[in-house]
């Protein structure tokens, strides 16, 4: 490896000086790179001595831009048969976070310093070069752009287009789940009566579902005693309902685009039991329900998949409304399915002489269809009760003496 300079005269007489870099690869091949200061020359050979003997340079001329590596990744997720859903999440962080700040980079020049960089630029939305303004991304969305870089630059390494995943790299080297627990620490614990329909509350929805729609009730009404995702509710099936075992299996789902398919996870395949205020909710619609080609238990009237924004926006908050579950400028205080999801997951794990069914985590992660305890955990383990009320104390104290 050396570094030479080299001086020419151009058509005007002018001289021209510039510093060349040559070496030869980990493979054996001869490469040359130039600079136009001696400094940028010397940085360089010393980083690629490391690089070559770690065996994991890449020559600028054996790779492309980060951009095209991007197209290659996109067209590669979509012939492995990714969900649509996913592919364009991954395209809007190429598309509008990456490309603007790294795109024109080949992926030889891309570091764990400029990665550190980029991750600032996006969280003080500081504007990429030729942008006019730029704003503050939040950190679960600097993580989600992190996290999609990193993919990208794993589809560029199998590619042989690069050797390194300096994004995987510098994830690595920070406390494992210290970002997740950071998030987390923002949000909260789940509320009730903020995040999660109080008893009072869900009652009042309920009453309030009386004189509606029959399709609103019984979406409504299955989805607070199930906890079903607004995704599998829309995609329910009435071959999935088993009035006599008082069941119902979730084995599809209609995701945004009101395609139907598979559960994200295996998991998410589950049977939940359900109540008799549900089953009678389902039975009455039944009769009145729209005829569908896909057997749909909550078709539109043409028979299609019913819209998320449907069911909330006709079904949901004029309930609330109706109920007089409001915030204090007098909106709906619940705007989205979710927030029933949340409480069938309290109402599993509340205590009997509290209401609740007293379900052991396992049992309510089932239920939920999470992919993972740790999950169902993370999400409401703080609701499980503790055993250690003064009541139970008392009675434990008590217990002692009598063994």
């Amino acid at each position: 490896m050396s570094i030479r300079k080299r001086a020419w005269k151009t058509g005007k007489g002018e001289t021209k000086e510039t510093w060349v870099c040559s070496y030869a690869d980990q493979t054996g091949k001869r490469r040359l790179k130039t600079f136009a200061k001696k400094k940028e020359a010397d940085a360089f050979e010393a980083r690629a001595k490391v690089e070559i003997r770690e065996g994991v340079h890449t020559a600028d001329a054996a790779t492309v831009t980060i951009a095209k590596a991007g197209e290659q990744w996109l067209a590669s997720c979509e012939q492995r048969g990714l969900e649509r859903t996913t592919i364009d999440s991954y395209r809007q962080a190429l598309v509008y976070h990456i490309n603007p700040h790294l795109g024109r980079l080949k992926l030889s020049q891309l570091s764990a310093p400029l990665v550190r960089q980029f991750e600032d630029d996006l969280s003080a939305g500081n504007p990429a070069a030729g942008e006019g303004e730029g704003k503050p991304r939040s950190a679960a969305m600097v993580r989600k752009v992190r996290s999609a870089l990193s993919i990208l630059l794993g589809d560029a390494m199998e590619r042989g287009l690069v050797n390194r995943n300096v994004a995987r790299e510098l994830r690595a080297r920070r406390k494992a789940g210290a970002e997740r627990k950071s998030e987390r620490r923002q949000k909260g614990k789940l509320k009730a009566g903020v995040d999660i329909p109080l008893a009072a509350e869900i009652r009042a929805i309920i009453q309030a579902l009386e004189n509606m729609s029959g399709r609103h009730r019984a979406v409504i009404v299955t989805a607070i005693f199930t906890g079903l995702r607004a995704s599998e509710l829309r995609g329910l099936r009435w071959s999935d309902i088993d009035f006599s075992k008082k069941e119902i299996r979730v084995h599809q789902r209609a995701d945004r685009y009101n395609v139907i398919g598979r559960p994200k996870s295996e998991s998410g395949e589950r049977t939940v039991p359900t109540p008799p205020m549900a089953l009678n909710a389902l039975r009455q619609w039944k009769l009145q329900c729209p005829e569908s080609e896909l057997g749909l238990a909550f078709p539109t009237r043409s028979g299609s998949v019913v819209q998320h924004t449907d069911i909330v926006n006709r079904g949901l908050i004029p309930a609330q409304l109706k109920a007089g579950v409001v915030t204090a400028d007098g909106k709906a205080k619940y705007t989205g399915l979710h927030g029933l999801r949340h409480f069938f997951a309290s109402w599993c794990i509340n205590r009997k002489v509290d209401g609740g069914l007293g379900l052991p985590p396992k049992v309510v992660q089932e239920r939920l269809g999470h992919s993972s305890i740790m999950m169902t955990m993370d999400v409401y383990g703080h609701l499980f009760p503790r055993g250690d009320d003064q009541e139970e104390l008392a009675e434990a104290e008590s217990r002692l003496w009598l063994v």
